[in-house]
């Protein structure tokens, strides 16, 4: 390694980018043209970043296997950061292997890194879990260590849990301190800012109020005893579409016309809902025929049948009526931001931006779904796009106070 490379390599992991550039800007080699594309990347040009990566990589002879895989874990960190999540993980679990075959281990476990952060992002918590647990971050240069502790948090917040979440962050905090780099200690900073944002709406005896992540948790926590499971009350979840209680969980996400039904029940609860606002919400019916009411006696026998144990529903002279059978109050839990489209501003309001397929990945929809709910939005002036054809990416300030965790993709808590 001659001593340009060496210093722009420096320059690069002590986050100046535009140091770097100084170095190594009019150089065409392989190690040269790899660091231009890590500085591109750092300065926020993805496509240029990915070219000079690639011309990098086929530069690279066959006996430097260790280079070729860094330019790998570098295009994987970029297709990451770009919300490319199609990218393929085959490769990176390739450059792993390499990596660690040759004794780099730090560059391995940043790959790690990258391919829990990648599972977070499409919502498998238990495999990014079972990827951050294979090594201790201790052993990690600050900057690594850092974006660790991002990933933990993050799955720490979709587990509902705030205080391992916390505890992440304030690791985090000091390893991106200890690290020097500016751009990563705003990056925890905006990671913190989450849990001090409201995170849900709790809807309950006709009023809502926001709360934050924290109020959620000790809404799903269980009773300290046993004998006060009743204290718990029964749980309409409009963010993970499942209902529980303190004994049970029922999932309605692949039943989206039972659950539009049981949340119109947990809102009116005690109260009854009658016949017709029920057709009208849960079938987008303006007037209600003869054909609509056999439909709603239908539907309802089938909530009640997928309800169990939870709750019953009694029929009323006007509508139904929800009666939960163990718990002794009812909580209907909202997004922040209630409308059609929540779920994908969710993603959107990260401030990254993000492609329509790597959207529809996540949220498991197909990918002219989610074209048809961004175009709504663009409509309505909260998205905006960026770029044209495939490198079209969707992108939204990220101004709208709201922390977006529970409507993200993760398991329900059981």
């Amino acid at each position: 390694m001659d001593a340009l490379i060496g210093a722009a390599a420096r320059a690069l992991a002590a986050g100046d980018p535009l140091g770097a550039l100084d170095r190594v800007a009019l150089r065409d080699d392989a190690p040269a043209l790899a660091l231009r594309g890590i500085a591109m990347a750092q300065l926020g040009e993805f496509g240029r970043a990915k070219a000079l990566l690639r011309e990098a990589a086929r530069g690279f002879g066959a006996k430097e296997a260790v280079a070729r895989a860094r330019c790998v874990v570098a295009e994987a960190e970029i297709a990451f950061a770009s919300r490319d999540l199609g990218w393929p993980a085959k490769a990176l679990d390739s450059a792993i292997a390499t990596l660690y075959a040759h004794g780099d281990r730090v560059n391995a476990a940043h790959a790690r890194y990258l391919t829990a952060r990648r599972l977070l992002l499409t919502g498998r918590l238990d495999e990014a879990e079972r990827r951050l647990a294979v090594f201790d971050a201790r052993l990690l240069p600050p900057a690594l260590r850092a974006a660790h502790e991002l990933v933990v948090a993050g799955v720490a917040l979709r587990r509902l849990r705030s205080q391992a979440a916390r505890a992440a962050l304030a690791r985090a905090e000091r390893a991106a301190r200890e690290a020097g780099i500016p751009a990563l200690s705003a990056e925890v900073e905006s990671a913190a800012r989450v849990l001090h944002k409201p995170a849900a709406r709790v809807i309950a005896g006709g009023e809502q109020r926001l709360v934050l992540l924290d109020e959620v948790e000790k809404l799903f926590a269980e009773p300290p005893h046993r004998a006060q499971s009743t204290r718990r009350p029964l749980i309409i979840d409009a963010c993970r579409y499942a209902i529980s209680d303190a004994n049970a969980t029922v999932a309605l996400a692949s039943r989206p016309v039972l659950f539009t039904l049981a949340r119109l029940l947990g809102e009116a609860w005690p109260a009854d809902v009658p016949r017709d606002t029920l057709i009208a919400h849960a079938f987008r019916a303006k007037r209600a025929d003869e054909t609509h009411r056999a439909r709603l006696r239908v539907e309802i026998g089938r909530l009640r049948a997928a309800l169990g144990t939870l709750a019953g529903i009694d029929a009323s002279s006007r509508g139904f009526a929800l009666k939960p059978r163990h718990a002794s109050d009812v909580v209907v839990l909202a997004p922040p931001a209630d409308g059609e489209h929540a779920a994908v501003l969710a993603f959107l309001s990260d401030g990254e931006a993000w492609s329509s397929s790597a959207l529809a990945l996540v949220l498991g929809a197909s990918q002219r779904t989610v074209q048809r709910a961004l175009d709504s939005l663009a409509a309505a002036g909260k998205v905006q796009p960026v770029g044209d054809g495939r490198a079209r990416r969707w992108m939204t300030p990220p101004a709208a106070g709201f922390a977006t965790a529970l409507l993200l993709p993760a398991p329900f808590p059981s």
